[in-house]
Order: structure tokens, then sequence, then C-alpha cells
């Protein structure tokens, strides 16, 4: 399955190009800039390819392949942009879309040069037997196209979102550190797109285990963040960490590991750490950092005794919804997007099929 994220996608929505069956013809935009100004924001690049018919008395048909065989609420979004300048003296393009052969507007879509239309559809049940088809009204000289589409499924109840108490912490590491801010939405849920610098237990309501925040330039004190209490790995190295270390590291419970190398911490190191003999505690490079009363540490354990994440990953694009609420539901988004073949890798979504006929 081809499938890939355009750059510039301020939603970081997954395409698939669309199926092209017998009947149908890819044709390629001519525009250079093609104007994404409405409430979605399709990426350019996804408009630069449609799908078509050969002429007017052939339909569009889409949804063979896309919905599940049990009917699930759905939304849909399908965007439409003109591929050439049409000569309005002989040239027209207008068709409607029907829903199950019932027509979702009375007014046809006439897609424009240069920009796009956007046609939404909400609050619709669909399963297997459901088809959404687009056909040319008595109007249009051109058949109907379509250059991209995005269907969302909303799914079931699953849970609560991750525990509050990790997400309280992970707010007051995000107040602190701005750079942090780049991750929003749930940390832990969907399980493949955790955040880059958490791990998660697989639990029903998932709990945060281990943070993972070397070389992000972290600078200054450290929030309090003892709300985590079922973490079993800090790793804190190479930032610019400042002040004394907090004494609330050394009463989570759970921690077996903690990396505070090469920062700017100083004064003593918390009896609760110091004297915890289950806890891996690496402090080198911290040359104002007192191991005891009397001196201070210069060499105590290397930043590569515990292991750590592999540094600042690329941020997610998700939106940033960090708060005191955790929704009970969420949107599995199956985009489809119509486009031509482009090389790009990413994670899977569902394809869609696009079927002809004539009317």
């Amino acid at each position: 399955m081809n499938f890939f994220v355009y750059a510039n996608d301020p939603y970081d929505r997954i395409w698939v190009p669309g199926e092209v069956v017998d009947g149908l013809t890819t044709v390629t935009n001519a525009a250079i800039v093609i104007d994404v100004s409405v409430p979605d924001n399709p990426p350019q690049a996804a408009l630069q390819n449609a799908i078509t018919t050969s002429n007017t008395s052939q339909y569009i048909s889409l949804g063979n392949g896309l919905f599940p065989a049990k009917p699930v609420p759905i939304y849909v979004n399908m965007y439409f942009s003109e591929v050439s300048e049409l000569d309005s003296s002989t040239q027209t393009r207008s068709f409607l879309v029907f829903v199950n052969d019932a027509p979702v507007s009375q007014e046809a879509i006439v897609p424009p040069y240069g920009s796009v239309t956007e046609l939404y559809i909400g609050n619709i049940t669909a399963s297997s037997n459901t088809s959404f088809t687009l056909a040319a009204d008595s109007n249009s000289t051109l058949p109907p196209l379509i250059n991209a589409m995005e269907v969302f499924y909303v799914s079931d109840p699953m849970t609560d979102g991750t525990n509050s108490k990790d997400v309280e912490g992970l707010a007051s590491l995000q107040s602190q550190f701005d750079v942090l801010n780049e991750w929003g939405g749930d940390p832990c849920l969907p399980s493949p797109y955790t955040w880059d610098w958490v791990n998660c237990s697989t639990d029903a309501t998932p709990r945060v285990t281990a943070l993972y925040l070397s070389g992000f330039t972290l600078s200054g004190p450290l929030p309090d963040f003892s709300s985590m209490d079922a973490l079993v790995i800090i790793d804190l190295h190479d930032n610019s960490l400042s002040e004394s270390v907090p004494d609330f590291l050394g009463t989570l419970p759970s921690l077996k590991q903690l990396n505070l190398a090469d920062n700017e911490f100083s004064g003593p190191i918390p009896p609760s750490l110091s004297n915890n003999n289950k806890l891996k505690l690496v402090v080198s490079g911290n040359p104002n950092l007192c191991v005891s009363g009397k001196s201070c540490a210069t060499t105590t354990g290397s930043s590569s005794d515990i292991p750590s994440g592999s540094g600042k990953k690329k941020s997610s694009n998700l939106p940033a919804i960090l708060g005191s609420t955790i929704p009970i539901f969420f949107v599995f988004w199956a985009i489809v997007g119509i486009v031509g073949v482009l090389h790009h890798r990413r994670k899977a979504a569902a394809i869609s099929a696009l079927h002809t006929g004539s009317k």
C-alpha cells in the first residue's frame, strides 16, 4: 500500500492514492499555485491531480471497499479543484454529489481553477453498501472530477486516556519548558503515536513509565512532577538544568534509573536519592553538585550507564489539546487522497476504491 504525508499539511494527515479502475482517468492540475484557504486546509500537493471520467454520461462512484460491513458514523470532506482554465464560452464543469442515490445538495459543484471548493458531509451512517456518486448535471459540458477525499470514522468508546496523574505531571514539564509544547494530544494514545520522549504501559488506562529528555536544551530548575508515580526511568542528561536536585525524585516509588549527568545542578544530593540502594543514579558532569556535605561530585557514574532515548526526535503535529479533561472518545482518521504517485513513506491508512458507471 502506498501512503504518504505532505510536509506542509497542517494536520499531518495520511494520504493514500485512489485506485484508478476502468473508465476513470487521472488528470494533472495545470495551476502552479492552488489557494487552499478552505476550512480544513488540504495540502496543495493533494490537489495537483484528480480523477475524472471520459464523458458527461459517465459518473464516479466511491465507496466499494472503503467502509466496514458494520454500520459506523462517518464524516466526509471532499475537495474539488479545476485542472485547467476553461473557455467560458464553450466549456463548463458542474456536477452533483449523491449518497446512496440521494443528492447531498441541490446546488451543483463548480470546481474553481487555482483554488479549491470543499464539500462537507456530516453525521451519516455508512457501511459496505454505502456509495458516493458524482454525476454531471444537465448544464455541464465536462465530466465530474474529484481531487481528494477524507473519511472520518467515529469509534466506540475506548478508555479515559492516559492516567490523569501523568497528564498533570507532563503539564508541569510543558509549562516549565517551552520546547516540550511541540507535543500535544494524549501522550500515550493511540499507541502507535505515543509522544517521542515518553514510554507508556499497555494498561487500559496507560501510565507513563519513562521520560527520555536527554539533549532537549532544557534549562532552569526542574518543576514538580511527583504525581507521575509510575516512572521507572528518567533520563535528563545533556541539558542545562540548574539549582538543586528536587527531593521528590527520591519519593517516586517505581523509579529504578535516574540520569542527571552533564547539567548544572548544585548543592547536595537529597538523601532520598543517595540512600536508595535500589536506584541507579548518574550525576557526573555537574561540578557544583555535592555528593556529601564535604565534597562535590565530578565522576559519579557515566551518563552512558543508563539507556537513553535517541535524543530529540521529530515532533508530533497533533493539535495541542493537553488539559484537565481527557476525551473518552477518539476519531479514527481514514484519509483518502486522490493524487498521483508520489514517493514518500509514512504509516498505513485505508485505501479507497473508485468505480465508474454509466447513467
